[in-house]
C-alpha cells in the first residue's frame, strides 16, 4: 500500500468498493491484507511455519472480506473491527489445523532448511506455551488488546478504532492487563 493510499479512510474505500469501484476495491483489499497479515503474525508468532500460516490466514481473510463486501452493512463500528473479527476466526482455524499435526508429503525439499534446529524450536515453543498460558488467564478483551498493541504494534488510536473503544479505554485496559500478567509471573526470578 502506497503512502498516498494510506490517507484514504477505510470507511470511504468500503463505500466506494460497495458501489463497484474497482480501484477502491483494490486499495481496500491491500489495506485489509496488511491488517490481516499483521494480526495473524502477532497471534501466530514469528517462526518459519507461522510465517507461512500467517500469510495463508491473511489471504483467507481477504477472500472472506471480498466475499462479504456486497452484504456489508455499516453498523457504526469501524470497518477494521469487521476485518479483525474475520481475522480472529481465520487465525483460530489455522491454530486448530496446526494442532492436528503435520501431514506427510511425497515432495522432497529442493533446498536446505535454514530454520532453527529442533532444540531451538523446542525452547522457543516452550517459551511461547508459557506466554500463551499466562495470556489465557486474562480476559479475551485484554488478550486482544495486548495482541494488537504489543504483538501487532498498533497505536492506542488504531486499536481503539479496531475494537470500537476510545484510545483512553484501550490504554487503561492495557495497563490492567499488563499489571495482571506481572502478578501471574513466577516470583523466583524465573525467566519465561
Amino acid at each position: 500500500m502506497e503512502p498516498a493510499d494510506a490517507q484514504i479512510p477505510l470507511c470511504d474505500l468500503v463505500a466506494e468498493a460497495c458501489d463497484g469501484d474497482a480501484a477502491a476495491t483494490d486499495q481496500l483489499m491491500a489495506a485489509v491484507h496488511q491488517i490481516a497479515l499483521r494480526y495473524a503474525r502477532g497471534r501466530l508468532g514469528r517462526h518459519s511455519a507461522a510465517t507461512h500460516a500467517a500469510a495463508d490466514a491473511a489471504q483467507e481473510v481477504c477472500v472472506a472480506v471480498l466475499t462479504a463486501l456486497p452484504r456489508y452493512v455499516d453498523r457504526g463500528l469501524p470497518f477494521e473491527a469487521f476485518v479483525y473479527r474475520i481475522a480472529a476466526n481465520k487465525v483460530a482455524d489455522v491454530q486448530r489445523s496446526v494442532m492436528r499435526g503435520p501431514q506427510p508429503t511425497d515432495e522432497v525439499p529442493e533446498s536446505v532448511d535454514t530454520a532453527p534446529g529442533p532444540e531451538a524450536a523446542a525452547v522457543a515453543g516452550e517459551q511461547a506455551d508459557r506466554i500463551w498460558k499466562l495470556l489465557h488467564k486474562l480476559s479475551p478483551q485484554h488478550r486482544e488488546i495486548l495482541t494488537l498493541r504489543v504483538a501487532v504494534g498498533m497505536s492506542a488510536d488504531e486499536t481503539a478504532a479496531a475494537l470500537g473503544m476510545t484510545a483512553g479505554a484501550v490504554r487503561v485496559a492495557q495497563h490492567r492487563a499488563l499489571t495482571r500478567l506481572r502478578s501471574l509471573l513466577p516470583t523466583g526470578g524465573e525467566a519465561l
